[in-house]
């Protein structure tokens, strides 16, 4: 009997690699994990990104740049630096300027999971990772939500985190010096991954997989250089940390499917947690 080795880590360098989309002023990189897409497009202005009858909702994120995002019968204009939620359904995106698009999807967007770079990586199904379930329905309904990163700028912490019915994300706070290596934070997810999406600076990304009983699944430590835009996806159950290696502005985002449960349990630490209701098992 094959025993299964444990799960590698995706490091997809965008700067270095080919899109896996190309459209009329677009050029697209995706890049899944067990639970989601992540979709990080160079776009022109007038390009259009368009989900015909997506599942369930994703996230828009506009870290430099601007866009139009229809859906629903409504529209918002999102500037660089900001969060948006799209309902489930038709949506459309058309760049007002030229830029970054990042898109998250959850793994029901098929499409998009099956034109991912590392889409082999999950041949298995990942069953280390607990699997989606959606969370319960926003009470206000499923409509375009717009979040202006700068008003959700935090004191006591870097984090501005933000959750739907079946993603989390967090735009950490910019880094502009290099991360002190004495102020660390290596930890594990029990049972989900994480991606941490580089869109400005150089980062190293640290990672060590546990130990088995079977010496032959053993694997070396990590310690690999990104720079940006990169998307780096860390299996569950690895001890990791990140830091900053550059100058200037460095700015991480990190993702998640479904929402965290440790942070979401947390009063006022998930910046939109009013307008969606965590499980009832948890409430």
């Amino acid at each position: 009997m094959t025993t299964q080795g444990p799960r590698s880590a995706t490091y997809a360098a965008h700067y270095d690699t080919p899109p896996q989309q190309e459209t009329a002023g677009a050029r697209t990189w995706l890049t899944r994990g067990a639970n989601f897409v992540v979709s990080v497009s160079q776009v022109e202005a007038g390009a259009v990104l368009a989900r015909e009858n997506n599942p369930d909702e994703y996230f828009v994120f506009i870290p430099a740049g601007g866009a139009r995002i229809q859906a629903g019968g409504e529209s918002v204009d999102a500037g660089a630096e900001t969060v948006t939620i799209v309902p489930p359904g038709a949506s459309r995106i058309e760049a007002t300027a030229a830029g970054t698009v990042v898109r998250v999807f959850s793994k029901l967007a098929a499409d998009l999971v099956a034109a991912s770079v590392n889409n082999a990586v999950y041949a298995d199904g990942a069953p280390e990772v607990a699997p989606l379930v959606p969370w319960p329905d926003p009470p206000a309904g499923f409509k375009l939500r717009h979040y202006v990163l700068a008003d959700y700028v935090r004191a006591d912490s870097n984090m501005r985190i933000f959750r739907s019915t079946n993603l989390m994300i967090n735009p950490l706070a910019k880094r502009v010096v290099p991360r002190d290596v004495h102020k660390l934070s290596p930890h594990t997810h029990a049972d989900f991954e994480q991606a941490s999406l580089a869109v400005q600076g150089t980062y190293v990304h640290h990672l060590r997989w546990p130990w088995t009983p079977d010496m032959d699944m053993w694997k070396e430590d990590e310690h690999v250089e990104v720079g940006s835009p990169s998307v780096t996806v860390i299996p569950a159950k690895v001890l990791h940390t990140s830091r900053n290696v550059s100058e200037g502005d460095c700015w991480l985002i990190d993702i998640f499917s479904p929402p965290r449960m440790d942070f979401s349990s947390k009063p006022g630490m998930v910046s939109n947690e009013d307008e969606y209701p965590l499980p009832p098992a948890a409430a």
